[in-house]
């Protein structure tokens, strides 16, 4: 048998413990001071956007790297029938 007293909690008491639970998480004006704003992630949506553009247009316009080396020893033998030294 458990031989503790109970305290008896009133709404009130409930209340009270939970403002202040709530009062202990709450962020301060230091805690998000050095947060984004919502321009900041604004700002942001824009450069990333322009990355992908650019990334985009360099993996369109690549040439790959099996198609050079074929174009590249095509030229090879081009220059070597023509007897151009590099």
């Amino acid at each position: 048998m458990n031989n503790k007293k109970t305290k008896k909690v009133t709404i009130d008491d409930l209340a009270k413990m939970i403002k202040e639970d709530v009062v202990d998480r709450m962020a301060t004006k230091e805690d998000i001071k050095n947060m984004a704003t919502k321009t900041d992630i604004e700002g942001l949506k824009s450069q990333i956007q322009g990355i992908n553009n650019r990334i985009d247009d360099i993996s369109m316009n690549r040439v790959k790297h099996e198609d050079h080396n074929k174009l590249k020893l095509r030229v090879d033998i081009i220059e070597k029938k023509l007897e151009i030294k590099k």
